[in-house]
């Protein structure tokens, strides 16, 4: 079974939000997921 590198995903969920230019909780409405969803996935705090 495939080992999600959380940091790796992170950094990659960052960068492209940043690239287009919302923030978390635009994100998180464009989604439509929970509320801190985007900063689990950018910390890595996120359960898999």
């Amino acid at each position: 079974m495939y080992e999600l590198d959380k940091e790796k995903f992170g950094k990659f969920v960052a960068k492209l939000r940043k690239e287009k230019g919302y923030t978390q909780k635009e994100l998180e409405k464009q989604l439509s997921i929970s509320d801190k969803a985007v900063s689990k996935w950018e910390t890595g705090e996120y359960q898999t």
